[in-house]
């Protein structure tokens, strides 16, 4: 059973700069390249990946720079950057990237103000995404559940994809908020999710398959095989695991399923969703 990568990080200090990894010690400096996660997954059963945008300086150059890079090392293609809340070159840049091998979009909500995501700007250039065939990305935390809810609401023919399972506070035990709103969003048909990231989300050292069992768990309860998708988030996932390791406890995590959801969850849901 392969997966195909569809949360997987690069950094290139030689040609970009990313500023927010100066409050990050584990990726503050060194690059994390196409070459690095090769080997990192040999012999692993990942058969692809997808670059997810990963908040660079300038996430135009970003977007280039990775479309010479798709098509070799397995790389399908990328999830590009945008900014929904400007008409100012909204529309020059989605063109742009009808070139650039782009699969999908995202714009980081969890680290923006609520209200951002609330503008009729927001919202109809959003719409334009959905009207190209291309999914968008939501990154949100917990307690940002219902402005998803509200996009949702809002945005139903796009299709969506809600990154790391929702950002459960793991370390703080915030299991029974996070359920309840999980399933509230679980609701809107045009939402799938995305099975990566939550291991960054225990505190250090806990980042177990007993810790994180009982939330993905849960994800498949709400979703169901038929709407998730798999992600690495490396090299995110180094701040308290590895990739070899979440390889290893996501493969658990499904264990217990049918051949076909695993399959589905694995690399079936990416190829339809991201169009790979």
């Amino acid at each position: 059973m392969d997966f195909i990568d569809t949360h997987q990080h690069l950094l290139y200090r030689d040609r970009l700069s990313y500023a927010w990894t100066a409050r990050v010690p584990a990726l503050a400096a060194g690059d994390f390249t196409l070459a690095d996660y090769r080997d990192l997954t040999a012999g692993r059963g990942v058969a692809g990946s997808i670059f997810m945008e990963v908040d660079a300086d300038d996430y135009q150059a970003e977007a280039r720079l990775i479309a010479g890079l798709v098509g070799t090392q397995r790389l399908l293609g990328q999830i590009a950057s945008c900014r929904p809340e400007t008409e100012l070159g909204f529309d020059a840049w989605m063109e742009e990237c009808a070139t650039l091998h782009v699969k999908g979009f995202r714009r980081i909500l969890h680290e923006a103000p609520d209200d951002l995501s609330r503008s009729d700007i927001f919202r109809r250039n959003l719409r334009k995404i959905g009207a190209a065939g291309l999914p968008f990305d939501l990154v949100v935390l917990a307690r940002q559940h219902p402005v998803a809810i509200d996009l949702l609401r809002n945005c139903p023919d796009q299709p969506f994809v809600l990154d790391h399972c929702g950002v459960p506070d793991v370390a703080g035990g915030g299991f029974a908020s996070w359920s309840t709103s999980l399933r509230a969003l679980a609701a809107f048909s045009n939402l799938s999710i995305k099975l990566s990231g939550i291991a960054a989300y225990c505190a250090p050292g806990t980042a177990s398959l007993a810790a994180i069992k009982p939330y993905v768990d849960h994800v498949i309860d709400c979703f169901g095989p038929s709407r998730m998708v798999w992600g690495s988030d490396w090299p995110v996932v180094n701040l308290r695991s590895t990739l070899p390791d979440w390889l290893s406890m996501s493969r658990a995590m499904i264990a217990d399923l049918s051949m076909d959801e695993r399959s589905a969850i694995a690399h079936g849901n990416a190829k339809r969703l991201y169009h790979v």
